[in-house]
């Protein structure tokens, strides 16, 4: 069976096209099947961007599991310039395809430079990869915060959002709910 998280989607590329609101404005983007969320943006992703603003204009930011690039797009059309990070390269190929013409940088983890650093980094993390999996993810990438930077994750409250929270907080990084919405919990990582 082939996930969203798997490198190379065994499932044929089915195209097609959503239209997305965020922060004012409207845009389509192309989806295809294999790739997290194909066939719409989902209410997590949705609930993140709804219940944040934008970081400041010029800031770097990493869209970590950036799927076909929802956060990726509406982070750069703000004014930030936006790494995005995922191992689909199915998903990489429609983040680039979608971010046409803004400052985003579709890659795959290792290929982002080992010296950048982040002002935030947004994610709808991919719970599903298992527990330890996702807690290596962020051990990896949180230490790539700048400082003063701030992480914004959004994270269901039946998938572990609170456990997630206690956890972070006791691998010594501040972590407080700062939105509940729909059964998804919005957390700020220092």
């Amino acid at each position: 069976m082939s996930h969203y998280f798997d490198p190379t989607p065994r499932t044929d590329d089915e195209r097609r096209t959503v239209t997305v609101e965020v922060w004012g404005n409207r845009r389509e983007y192309a989806t295809s099947t294999g790739v997290f969320s194909g066939g719409s943006l989902d209410k997590a992703t949705a609930i993140l961007l709804a219940e944040s603003t934008p970081p400041p204009a010029g800031s770097v930011v990493l869209d970590l599991g950036c799927g076909w690039g929802p956060i990726a797009c509406s982070l750069a059309e703000a004014g930030s310039t936006v790494w995005a990070v995922d191992v689909n390269e199915r998903a990489l190929e429609l983040t680039a395809l979608n971010a046409a013409g803004l400052d985003v940088h579709p890659a795959l983890p290792q290929d982002v430079p080992d010296d950048l650093q982040f002002d935030a980094i947004w994610s709808n993390p991919p719970i599903r990869i298992g527990k330890a999996a996702l807690h290596e993810l962020l051990l990896t990438w949180l230490p790539r915060l700048a400082p003063g930077g701030e992480a914004r994750l959004v994270v269901g409250r039946n998938l572990g959002a609170d456990t997630l929270q206690r956890w972070l907080i006791d691998q010594g990084y501040p972590t407080e709910r700062v939105a509940s919405s729909k059964g998804f919990r919005i957390l700020s990582v220092r």
